[in-house]
C-alpha cells in the first residue's frame, strides 16, 4: 500500500505529470488544439485508474495549471474524484536577480493563491517545495504552511529533490508532517541505488543522491515518487541508441514475457522496490498513459528485477 494511501484514500498507484500541458514554455497563449491535447489526456488517465495529477507553478510557465483549470471549469464534478498537487519555490531570472529557489513565507503564500487561481479550485491536495532553498528557514516555512492549513488552501505538505537530513530539519519545525518526497528516480537514473550498493567503496563517492534518504522516507512513512520514470523513453523506444541497446532489448523481452507493454516493464522495476515508489508520468498521449497504466498489474520477479539493474549498470554487481 501507498504511504498516502492513509491520508489520501483511493489516491491511485501512478501519478500523470502535467508538465507537457499548456504548450510551450513561453507567453503565447494555448492554443485550442494545446487544450485539447490536455484534456484527452486527463480523460485517458482517469479512464485508466489515474485520479492523481502532479503540477508545477513554473510548468510551461503556468499554462500548464490553467488549463488544468479550464478543464475542472467545465466538468467541476471531477474535482472531488481528483487528487491535485502542485509544486512551488522555483523562482526564474528576473529584474530582482538570478533564477533562484525562495522558501519565504510571502512567496510561498503568493505562489499558491496563484496557482489555485489558475486551476480554479478552493484548495490542493498537496503542495511540495520544489527545489532545496540554501536560505531555507524552518520557521517561516512552518508559518507559511500552518497558515495555508488553517485556510483550508493546502491539505498536506511535501518536498522535492531533498535529502534525508535536509527533510529532517525542515521537519522539525512543522506541525504537519511531510508526506512526499519526489526525487529523479528511473532505469536510467540509479544513483539512488548505487549509492546503497556501493556503501563504503571508492565507486560510490561519485553518487551523490544522499545516502539513508530512502530509509528515512520509510521509517517516518514518507511516500517517494519518482520523476522521470520513464527514462525518457530511452527503453521503450524502437529506435534506442547504441548505448542503451541491450537493456531496451532485455525490457522488450520482460514485456513479451510478462503480456505487458514495455513502458509498464520500466516502471513495474521501479515499483518492485520495496520503498512503494510511486511514479510520475510526465506523457500527454492517451495511448501512452495507457501502455503506462499496465504496469500497476506486474510485479516483477527478484531476477528480473535484478537482470534489468545490472543490464542498466552495464557490469557485474560487487
Amino acid at each position: 500500500m501507498l504511504a498516502l494511501a492513509k491520508q489520501l484514500p483511493g489516491i491511485s498507484r501512478l501519478v500523470l505529470g502535467c508538465m507537457g500541458f499548456g504548450g510551450s514554455w513561453d507567453n503565447q497563449s494555448t492554443t485550442a488544439g494545446q487544450r485539447q491535447q490536455a484534456f484527452s489526456a486527463i480523460d485517458a488517465a482517469l479512464e485508466h485508474g489515474i485520479n492523481f495529477f502532479d503540477h508545477a507553478d513554473i510548468y510551461t510557465l503556468g499554462k500548464a495549471e490553467q488549463v488544468f483549470g479550464d478543464y475542472l471549469k467545465q466538468a467541476p464534478q471531477q474535482r472531488d474524484k481528483l487528487f491535485i498537487q502542485s509544486k512551488c519555490a522555483i523562482r526564474f531570472a528576473d529584474a530582482q536577480g538570478p533564477g533562484r529557489y525562495d522558501f519565504s513565507a510571502a512567496y510561498i503564500m503568493q505562489s499558491v493563491e496563484q496557482s489555485l487561481r489558475r486551476l480554479q479550485t478552493d484548495y490542493l491536495d498537496i503542495l511540495l517545495l520544489h527545489r532545496p532553498d540554501p536560505l531555507m528557514q524552518p520557521d517561516e516555512v512552518a508559518q507559511a504552511f500552518e497558515q495555508l492549513c488553517q485556510q483550508g488552501k493546502v491539505r498536506h505538505f511535501g518536498v522535492s529533490n531533498m535529502g534525508w537530513a535536509q527533510m529532517q530539519y525542515l521537519q522539525q519545525a512543522l506541525a504537519q508532517p511531510l508526506l512526499v518526497n519526489q526525487l529523479q528516480m528511473s532505469l536510467a537514473d540509479i544513483d539512488w541505488l548505487e549509492e546503497t550498493v556501493l556503501t563504503g567503496m571508492a565507486q560510490g563517492a561519485q553518487h551523490h543522491f544522499g545516502y539513508g534518504t530512502l530509509e528515512y522516507c520509510a521509517l517516518h512513512g514518507v511516500q517517494l515518487q519518482s520523476w522521470g520514470s520513464l527514462a525518457q523513453g530511452r527503453y521503450s523506444s524502437d529506435q534506442p541508441q547504441p548505448t542503451d541497446q541491450a537493456t531496451a532489448l532485455l525490457v522488450a523481452q520482460l514485456a513479451e514475457h510478462y503480456s505487458c507493454s514495455r513502458e509498464a516493464i520500466v516502471l513495474a522495476w521501479l515499483m518492485r522496490h520495496p520503498g512503494r515508489v510511486q511514479p510520475v508520468i510526465g506523457t500527454t498521449k492517451p495511448a501512452r498513459i495507457a501502455a503506462c497504466a499496465e504496469a500497476v498489474g506486474i510485479s516483477l520477479s527478484r531476477e528480473h528485477w535484478y537482470q534489468l539493474y545490472v543490464s542498466r549498470r552495464g557490469h557485474a554487481l560487487p
